[in-house]
């Protein structure tokens, strides 16, 4: 039995309003591919940072998972890390 493989990224975007226009599409063409998508960043009622970071959960295909990451990586400003794990 093949073994499967879940992958986890995480995304740390420097620039949130430069980048956020830039990120959104992206996920939306792998949309299939995120089971579960996390953005956190510091927020308050006087202040929204500037930076966050997103966590994306992928299911399916790992060639797809790959394409996901190699598009995330060609954004300026973005630093994209992952962890895959057997299940």
């Amino acid at each position: 039995m093949e073994k499967k493989e879940i992958w986890i990224l995480g995304i740390h975007i420097s620039d949130r309003v430069k980048e956020a226009s830039l990120v959104q599409p992206v996920l939306t063409k792998f949309g299939c591919s995120i089971r579960t998508r996390l953005g956190l960043h510091d927020v308050t009622e006087e202040f929204s940072s500037p930076t966050g970071m997103m966590l994306l959960e992928l299911t399916g295909d790992t060639a797809e998972f790959s394409k996901l990451e190699n598009e995330l990586l060609k954004i300026e400003g973005l630093e994209v890390k992952k962890m895959i794990f057997q299940e």
